[in-house]
């Protein structure tokens, strides 16, 4: 755009790659959307990489293609070994294309972590080792079997080129067949296919041989690989650096590409915010070093173009991967490009739609852009004007009632907004107070930002009666007025018991008394969780940060059974276990005596007294309607908590769905 100057001209910086243009240096990169249907790529895909493509992305590389039956790892993959999706993926490349951005596809074997409830076949490894995504062993692979897998990758990637596809992207990384070759550890074989570095890496210098006499010079190839440096039998940076060196050593390669984590490290594989930003930079400065002809993109955690413009600017790489960041604002380019950087919607790093619905076998969304995934249904992340612009009062500045009033404001409505709460955010402010979740506030700061570019009236410390609505006579009101913490203590698993026994004794608070510190706790507290999320499990860090004792009581198996879905259990069980939480689980809370609870085992009835000064309950919330039936005539909407209590992703997408109807 003539005039604007970007903050961050390194980063929109043009650049070439094997004579393909790029318009600036943000790789929109390969991650499984699970969007096939029936094995084919449709609508829903199409429309979800244009979205990116329209907002300003240089370079997209789509979802995985299993390139072999023993590759095939989830429901929505894509058909393998068929020319079946060339037809429908050149109507997924040419409209992604004609918006500016060069398209590839990665081609990815997972070798032996496999997944035989989705392939019904062997794991293929080099070594018949066990497998890291299930129980399963592998099968150590013949040399014809090494030689059809060659072949299957250089079959998919003519396919690829068939389909409108600029490039492929070879995947080495996370441990999979690749990176499993290149590995001694996993790597036992004493044939020409192991041993020797050039033995080891033979399977991967053939595969891009193959593909690059097979597609032809002006081809894209990139090599996908990854860091981590959790067990040391994995290759750490200077063998990893060795083996890309080699590869570009050939011509053939013309980009490297850097993940972080792996299947032996999964949690940092796709990092929450309970990790670093700018993970692999780095290592991709030790590959700028080593490479004379690929160009080097980093990935993991480049959230932000801030981060994008400090990795390319101080040389650490050529290119950037951002990818939730995109998935959260699809049009983060082109609002870099602009000048207008503040207005992106910043990715706040929690998993919880895209990994954590993909980790479920569903296609992927993004909790703070529930157009993820729906933008050909949605139209996207671009908003078509109200036939008819009315007057829209929205009660409550949560999740649920910030989306709705932000959306009808970008849909030319007039939009009063009340919050009885002197900031916006309701519920999810609070959790943005828990250690390291500052990136929620951050978000609400967004918000703040585009409701006052929007010119929505926001009346901040109002609780809103039915006569103060009907005074404004609106065209239409939306209740988003949330959830309460039940007050009676209610634990499902004790449902014979309408209130926790014993709650009259008095110091028994809720996560939300906790982080708006009201609750009078003591030095020793006792978390009850039924939810397995942030929460109750994000309070009792910030409890146990502040140097309180505590203990964490849940019915569940293990700590975080939410947060397994996102792959940040783990790294946060760690954290409480070094801050000297305790936990009992499969119990409940039996009775609270006050200075103590006694703890029932749902295995064995057995009960235990532990002394607390305090009882934080962290069960399912009650919906908080108080103007439903209230307000007469006038068109009413009831939307996230208020209509049932669940989790943030859902109230943003109701606050959305409904706006784009009104």
């Amino acid at each position: 755009m003539p005039g604007i100057e970007t903050r961050h001209p390194r980063l929109m910086s043009p650049i070439r790659l094997r004579g393909h243009p790029l318009r600036n240096r943000i790789v929109f990169g390969a991650h499984t959307a699970n969007m096939a249907d029936a094995g084919l790529p449709g609508p829903r895909l199409g429309a979800y990489l244009l979205e990116r493509a329209l907002g300003g992305a240089a370079m997209i590389v789509a979802e995985p293609m299993p390139v072999h039956p023993t590759g095939v790892l989830t429901r929505g993959n894509f058909l393998q070994s068929t020319d079946a999706v060339i037809a429908p993926f050149r109507k997924v490349t040419e409209p992604v294309k004609e918006a500016g951005a060069v398209i590839l596809q990665q081609l990815y074997h997972i070798g032996a972590h496999g997944d035989s409830d989705l392939s019904f076949a062997p794991h293929w490894g080099p070594s018949g080792g066990p497998s890291y995504h299930d129980s399963d062993g592998s099968h150590a692979m013949t040399g014809a079997e090494i030689e059809a897998l060659i072949a299957a990758h250089v079959a998919a990637a003519i396919r690829c080129q068939k389909g409108g596809f600029q490039g492929v992207e070879v995947w080495a990384a996370y441990h999979s067949l690749l990176d499993q070759f290149w590995t001694p550890w996993s790597n036992r074989r004493t044939d020409d296919w192991g041993g020797s570095l050039t033995n080891r890496t033979r399977l991967s210098r053939r595969i891009i041989e193959g593909i690059r006499r097979a597609c032809g010079e002006d081809f894209i190839i990139g090599l996908a690989v990854s860091t981590s440096d959790a067990h040391d039998v994995l290759l750490q940076g200077e063998a990893l650096a060795e083996i890309v060196a080699l590869h570009d050593a050939t011509g053939h390669v013309d980009y490297v590409t850097v993940g972080h984590g792996g299947y032996l490290d999964f949690e940092r594989l796709m990092p929450t915010f309970l990790y670093p930003e700018k993970l692999t930079a780095p290592f991709t400065e030790i590959l700028k070093g080593v490479v004379k002809h690929a160009l080097v993109t980093s990935e993991a955690h480049v959230r932000t173009p801030e981060n994008g413009e400090a990795i390319i600017a101080s040389g650490q790489a050529d290119l950037v991967s951002i990818v939730r960041g995109q998935i959260a604002d699809p049009h983060l380019a082109q609002k870099t490009a602009q000048g207008r950087a503040d207005e992106v919607r910043g990715c706040i790093s929690c998993n919880q739609m895209c990994w954590g619905r993909r980790s479920r076998d569903y296609w992927i969304s993004c909790l703070i852009n529930p157009s993820a995934g729906r933008e050909w249904e949605w139209g996207g992340d671009r908003f078509t004007p109200a036939a008819r612009p009315r007057h829209i009062v929205v009660v409550g500045a949560g999740p649920a009632g910030l989306e709705a009033a932000r959306v009808a404001a970008e849909r030319g409505h007039r939009v009063t907004l009340f919050e009885a709460q002197p900031r916006i955010g309701g519920q999810f402010r609070l959790a943005g107070m828990q250690p390291r979740r500052g990136q929620i506030l951050d978000l609400l700061d967004w918000y703040e930002r585009q409701l006052t570019r929007l010119s929505v009236r926001l009346h901040l410390n109002s609780f809103a009666e039915a006569g103060d609505i009907a005074a404004l006579a609106p065209d239409a009101v939306v209740l988003a007025t949330g959830s309460l913490p039940d007050e009676g203590g209610f634990q499902r698993w004790l449902p014979g018991h309408d209130r926790l026994p014993g709650i009259e004794h008095g110091n028994v608070w809720s996560p939300e008394d906790v982080m708006r510190r009201e609750a009078r706790l003591g030095d020793a507290v006792i978390l009850y969780d039924e939810g397995g999320n942030w929460r109750g499990l994000g309070t009792a860090w910030a409890m146990a940060e502040a140097g309180r004792q505590v203990s964490i009581v849940t019915p569940e198996p293990f700590l975080g059974r939410e947060l397994a879905r996102t792959s940040a259990d783990a790294p946060l069980r760690a954290r409480l276990a070094r801050l000297g939480v305790v936990v009992f689980t499969e119990q409940l809370i039996a009775a609270w005596h006050g200075d103590g609870a006694t703890i029932r085992n749902l295995l064995t009835g057995a009960e235990t007294r532990l002394d607390a000064s305090a009882l934080v309950i962290a069960t399912t919330n009650r919906a908080f309607d108080p103007l439903s039936g209230m307000l007469g005539g006038t068109e009413t909407h009831l939307v996230g908590d208020a209509a049932a209590p669940r989790q943030a992703a859902f109230a943003f997408h109701e606050g959305r769905r409904l706006a784009l109807a009104l």
